[in-house]
C-alpha cells in the first residue's frame, strides 16, 4: 500500500492558500453542495430573536451564510461548485411560500447587491441549470427565468471560478429531448454527451467529484454529470454549520484517504488482518444511512 506524503493533522494545520494548491495540484474538482436545512438551522440558531419582518431577517441572514460557504470553497481551491437551490417538492409548500421565501430567496441570487458584488469580488461566472422556464411558465414567478439569464450575462467575462444554480434542476429529461431535437435541425445530426452538458449547463462540466449532503443520505440534481464514481459525504448538521475544518477533513479524505490503492490481502500482518476483522465484527450491526426520529425529525444514527 502505498503510504500517504501528508497526515490529516498536517494537512489541518497547512495555511489555507497551502490547501487551495494542493487541492488544484490534483486537478480541477467539480463539487455539488445543496445547501440543505436552512430553516432548521434558522429556527435554532435566531428563534428566540424577534424580528419586524422574520421572512426578511431570514433570507438577509442565510444570504450572508450562504455566500460564507461560496467563499470557503473558493477559498480551499474548488473551482466549480454547484448548489441546486429549488426543486418541483417546493411548490407543493404552497404560493405564499414560494412567493415570500422561494421566489425572494431566488430573486436575490440574480440581483441582490450582496451576492453581486460577491460575484465581481471573486471573479465568479454564474449559472442557473434546470428546467426552470417550463416549470415557472404561467406562474406569476415566470419573471425569474429573465433574472437568471441577465445575471449569467452579466457574469460571463468573469474567469476565475463558476457556480452553477440548480432550480428545477432534478430531472433533465425533457430538456435533452429538446435540446437533441434543436440540435438536430441545426446542425444535421445527434449531439454528443458533452454538447448536452453545455447547453443544459450553459457552459461544459466535468463529471462530479464530490457529493456533499446533508439529512437523510440521497444525492439529487446533477443530471448528465454524475458518473457513480463521485464520492459522497453527508454532514450530520444542517448545511450552515459547516465550518472550514470540516471541509478539510472532507477534502484530505477525497484526496488521499479514498485514492489509496486496497492491499493485496497476502501481503498483510496477520496483526493487520485480525485487527481489519475486529473493526468489521464489532461494527457487523451498524449500517450507515439508518436513523431515528428526534422531535419528530429524522436524524442519523450514531450508534
Amino acid at each position: 500500500m502505498e503510504e500517504i506524503l501528508i497526515s490529516l493533522e498536517e494537512f489541518l494545520r497547512l495555511p489555507t492558500e497551502e490547501v487551495a494548491k494542493l487541492v488544484r495540484a490534483s486537478g480541477s474538482r467539480v463539487v455539488v453542495f445543496p445547501i440543505n436545512g436552512t430553516r432548521r438551522w434558522f429556527a435554532l440558531e435566531y428563534g428566540s430573536e424577534s424580528f419586524d419582518d422574520p421572512i426578511k431577517a431570514y433570507t438577509d441572514i442565510a444570504s450572508q451564510y450562504h455566500i460564507a460557504l461560496y467563499r470557503l470553497f473558493f477559498d480551499y481551491g474548488i473551482d466549480t461548485l454547484i448548489t441546486p437551490a429549488f426543486g418541483p417538492d417546493l411548490l407543493l409548500r404552497g404560493d405564499e411560500y414560494v412567493r415570500r421565501i422561494g421566489a425572494g430567496g431566488l430573486a436575490r441570487l440574480a440581483e441582490h447587491s450582496a451576492f453581486l458584488d460577491f460575484y465581481d469580488e471573486y471573479d465568479v461566472r454564474v449559472h442557473f441549470y434546470g428546467d426552470h422556464r417550463r416549470f415557472l411558465h404561467g406562474t406569476e414567478f415566470s419573471y425569474l427565468s429573465d433574472m437568471f439569464d441577465a445575471a449569467s450575462e452579466r457574469t460571463s467575462n468573469h474567469k476565475r471560478f463558476r457556480l452553477f444554480f440548480g432550480i428545477f434542476g432534478n430531472d433533465a429529461t425533457n430538456a435533452v429531448a429538446e435540446y437533441s431535437v434543436q440540435y438536430f435541425q441545426q446542425h444535421n445530426r445527434i449531439p454528443e454527451k458533452r454538447e448536452l452538458i453545455k447547453m443544459y449547463y450553459g457552459e461544459y462540466i466535468d463529471s462530479v467529484s464530490l457529493f456533499i449532503g446533508f439529512d437523510r443520505f440521497s444525492v439529487f440534481d446533477m443530471p448528465l454529470i454524475a458518473t457513480g464514481e463521485e464520492d459522497l459525504y453527508f454532514t450530520i448538521s444542517p448545511s450552515l454549520y459547516m465550518s472550514a475544518s470540516q471541509l478539510r477533513r472532507i477534502l484530505y479524505d477525497h484526496l488521499y484517504t479514498r485514492r489509496a490503492p486496497d492491499p493485496e490481502y497476502s501481503n498483510m500482518s496477520r496483526e493487520g488482518l485480525q485487527e481489519l476483522r475486529n473493526f468489521y465484527i464489532q461494527s457487523r450491526e451498524y449500517t450507515l444511512g439508518t436513523g431515528e426520529l428526534l422531535h419528530g425529525i429524522w436524524t442519523p444514527s450514531l450508534k
